[in-house]
């Protein structure tokens, strides 16, 4: 049987991304709400729910999932550290994959950025920037957050290390602090590089998106994943088995 997916924020740019994705990949589209509609209806025809909406709508989702017994993809970002612990403990009651990108290529950045971080020491500056579209609430980006969680996680470092742009005289760079920059304009669907920089040299990953469906059809493999997996909480890097 094929997959019916749920997807909640459909009005939304990702939800008619994946609308589009969804029938390029022969999934079911078993209910298409929005903030403020009946999860609960769409969710009874559906296998699994593709949240793309709004942080405040996360809880509501899990919840009704949780009752339902249904799995869950979820992709809101801009949630508050407290917040997002509370919410992971209602997720791991069912199987949920949840990530600040579903891309394929930005889910190898992650990896590449882990090896990197993992190798280079505190002689290599580390520092993040991301770009999007004018349109986009939270920042830094739900990526970037995840970029700069495995430099903290390889270095040892706690989210005080963290320096969120710079302004005035704030002195010399320190060598465990790790920089964060997001930049926001035009129709920029999502740019990130990781920086590395030594004396003497700079290394550089990055990734840049110009199309919106890529998101979308890794949020359908990871739907299709998910499924099969038992209740807990999981991220597209054991999707695509980069653990």
């Amino acid at each position: 049987m094929p997959l019916s997916i749920l997807i909640n924020g459909s009005r939304g740019r990702m939800g008619h991304a994946l609308a589009a994705a969804a029938q390029e990949m022969g999934v079911t589209i078993g209910g298409a709400v929005d903030v403020g509609d009946d999860i609960a209806a769409g969710l009874a025809h559906s296998d699994v729910v593709v949240d793309f909406s709004s942080h405040q709508a996360t809880r509501a989702v899990l919840e009704l999932a949780v009752a339902s017994n249904k799995a869950v993809v979820l992709g809101t970002t801009g949630h508050s550290a407290d917040e997002k612990k509370r919410l992971l403990a209602l997720a791991a009651k069912v199987p949920c994959v949840w990530a600040g990108n579903f891309s394929v290529g930005v889910n190898l950045l992650f990896a590449l950025t882990r090896r990197a971080a993992s190798i280079l020491g505190s002689d290599y500056d580390a520092e993040v920037v991301e770009m999007h579209h004018r349109f986009k609430k939270d920042a830094p980006s739900g990526t970037a957050a995840r970029l700069l969680e495995i430099i903290l996680e390889e270095r040892k470092l706690t989210a005080a290390a963290l320096r969120h742009g710079r302004e005035g005289i704030v002195g010399e760079r320190t060598a465990t602090e790790v920089g964060i920059h997001a930049l926001r304009g035009g129709d920029v669907v999502g740019d990130h590089t990781v920086m590395f920089a030594a004396l003497g040299e700079r290394i550089e990953l990055t990734h840049k998106a110009s199309d919106r469906g890529i998101f979308a059809r890794g949020a359908l493999r990871a739907a299709q994943w998910v499924v099969q997996q038992k209740p807990g909480v999981y991220d597209m890097q054991d999707v695509l088995g980069l653990k």
